[in-house]
């Protein structure tokens, strides 16, 4: 069965929107159907601060991958790009976090969705509200947009400049 999912995607090592770009292509292989893309945004490093700007998007797709088969296919692109994270929330080549998962809830030690920290990062909710304002927080029931009104981050998120 399909399922809808959302997913955050960030670089901030090296060519940031071609790792971007790369990472949404290889999604295809990895049995994630692309439907939406926003914007490319300019973001600020959040937790570990001493790291380039990060570049954030969102995507969302569908696929008929189980939500921890999905993981295990992110992980892989990550590894297959060569993405290392040597500082938790330090800098990377490219982080592909799981979001939503239609609307379940997903409580195990690798993998929790939604992701328990998406309702405190501006980076996340910006580019994601872009794409699904409406889409609703399995948990907190709010919109993604209503979240992003809500939310205590007041880090910066800029639309990136084109090419």
């Amino acid at each position: 069965m399909k399922q809808t999912v959302c997913l955050s995607l960030g670089s901030n090592v090296g060519d940031r929107a071609k790792n971007l770009r790369d990472a949404i292509a290889a999604l295809g292989s990895a049995g994630v159907s692309v439907a939406r893309v926003s914007s490319l945004y300019e973001t600020e490093p959040v937790d570990y601060l001493d790291q380039p700007w990060f570049l954030n998007c969102a995507v969302e797709a569908e696929t008929q991958l189980a939500a921890l088969d999905l993981l295990h296919a992110v992980r892989g692109i990550e590894a297959q790009m060569g993405s290392k994270k040597p500082i938790a929330k330090g800098p990377r080549l490219i982080d592909i976090d799981i979001l939503l998962y239609s609307s379940e809830v997903i409580d195990t030690p690798e993998l929790q969705v939604p992701h328990p920290r998406m309702h405190l990062r501006r980076f996340v909710l910006e580019p994601l509200a872009e794409i699904a304002p409406n889409v609703q927080h399995p948990v907190s029931r709010l919109s993604i947009s209503e979240l992003l009104t809500r939310t205590p981050d007041k880090s910066a998120v800029r639309v990136a400049p084109g090419p």
